[in-house]
């Protein structure tokens, strides 16, 4: 089946600093061999040393998965010593990259402004970025959940991209044990959607899928899918075993 609106179901996993080559080509032949054909658009997000690997175990394993970098510079290229450039990634064999994940904001200090540039650099290098935007939980209980998400929305999307997706990412929800409700994710799916169609107009709004990624596991998957507004998952934790993996793709009607 489709999301509604004849949306492709997107289903990515971002490995995070996880896995190694080996575990790699494994992952991709168990997926190959249970996958079949996709429903959904399946997409793999390698830390970058694993860009290698993954690109020859998709090809060898995995026909028509997606190749995706974990993050990018804002600039094409340059003195910048650890980043990694969005021609670079394109050129390892990607065509998405995250941009804005939760974890970057945390941990590096990732401003609402650079996470605009570095969509911008992934329009200018054709990989389409995956916005990834969310409320932490001091934001959620005081009240702030879409003023939050609708100042990370628009300032992800300051370069007006071509082509896009947006994830939602509870950060109170990633990592805790706890899951946004599928009432919780489908009220905040409206809401971006709503502002989708004020930024881009019906349209492209209509057209654009918006993922959950709040610690997604097999067991929750499928009630959250049941949203018409849920266009499929960003995982995590559970996207380390290919079987899990298979599991939350088969809510999708791709496995």
């Amino acid at each position: 089946m489709s999301s509604s609106g004849g949306r492709r179901p997107l289903i990515a996993a971002n490995w995070k600093m996880h896995l190694l080559r080996a575990d790699v080509e494994a992952f991709c032949r168990i997926l190959g061999e249970g996958l079949g054909t996709p429903v959904a658009q399946v997409v793999l997000f390698p830390s970058h040393p694993l860009l290698s690997s993954a690109s020859w175990a998709i090809g060898a394993h995995a026909p028509g998965v997606a190749l995706g970098g974990q993050d990018l510079h804002p600039e094409d290229h340059g003195a910048f010593t650890g980043d990694v450039a969005g021609p670079q990634l394109r050129d390892a064999g990607c065509s998405w990259v995250l941009c804005g994940h939760s974890e970057r904001r945390r941990d590096h200090g990732e401003s609402d402004d650079l996470v605009g540039r570095k969509v911008a650099a992934a329009e200018r290098a054709g990989l389409i970025p995956l916005l990834c935007i969310g409320e932490r939980r001091e934001e959620r209980h005081s009240g702030k959940t879409f003023s939050v998400l609708e100042r990370q929305l628009a300032a992800g999307l300051v370069s007006r991209p071509s082509r896009f997706a947006i994830a939602y990412e509870p950060v109170w929800a990633i990592g805790t044990g706890e899951t946004a409700t599928p009432e919780i994710a489908a009220e905040t799916h409206v809401f971006l959607r709503r502002r989708l169609s004020a930024l881009y107009g019906e349209r492209i709004a209509s057209q654009t899928r918006l993922v959950y990624g709040g610690s997604v596991t097999p067991v929750n998957a499928a009630e959250l899918y049941r949203s018409a507004e849920v266009d499929g998952f960003l995982v995590g934790g559970a996207s380390l075993d290919a079987g899990k993996f298979l599991d939350i793709l088969g809510v999708s009607g791709s496995a």
